[in-house]
């Protein structure tokens, strides 16, 4: 186990109901545990299954005493759209990763015109340092049109000390046989994103 595998390592995944972000979160845990490492995941739903808040946190290390992510201590967000980003970066500690998607999706209060979307959303995540990757585009482009996630795991991948091919392992173990293909070529063209 190399050094950076010692220490628990914390990741926060966040979006809305729909999105795939529990999948993610599952293939992490996976992959981590594959990986001999001890993981820790909780997950927070919100008040509705689609469209609702959704928060994922994976915590992995050669001894994980909590699944607890207080503030400024992910090491890594992924968010799995914008607004949801802004929301969760005060998680985030400094010097942390921030991969978000390129993609703002408007909020029941929003749609029905109790609420505004935030402002200028992807040019605060930029000065905040984020990493916008197109996932939606990503994964239309390899013909897994419900393969985002996939593609936003494919980023993640290059944040974490993990092999290529353990994440390769899980998701084909993960997603349904017939997509499998779609998907190793959806996970490989996020992680080409993300560099």
């Amino acid at each position: 186990m190399s050094d950076s595998q010692a220490k628990t390592t914390t990741v926060l995944l966040c979006g809305v109901g729909g999105q795939g972000t529990i999948l993610a979160a599952d293939v992490l845990a996976k992959v981590a545990a594959a990986s001999g490492l001890e993981v820790k995941l909780s997950e927070i739903h919100g008040m509705s299954q689609r469209g609702g808040s959704v928060t994922t946190v994976v915590r992995f290390g050669s001894e994980v005493s909590t699944m607890v992510c207080d503030l400024g201590s992910a090491d890594c967000i992924v968010a799995f759209e914008e607004v949801e980003a802004l929301r969760n970066l005060p998680f985030l500690r400094r010097g942390g990763r921030l991969l978000v998607n390129a993609e703002a999706i408007p909020s029941l209060p929003v749609q029905i015109g109790a609420a505004a979307m935030p402002e200028a959303p992807e040019e605060r995540l930029e000065a905040a340092g984020a990493t916008l990757i197109p996932a939606g585009a990503i994964a239309r482009a390899q013909g897994n049109p419900k393969g985002m996630n996939v593609a936003l795991v494919g980023a993640l991948s290059t944040a974490l000390p993990f092999a290529e091919q353990t994440w390769a392992d899980v998701i084909s173990k993960r997603v349904p046989p017939k997509t499998i293909d779609a998907n190793i070529k959806t996970f490989e063209a996020g992680r080409a994103a993300a560099r």
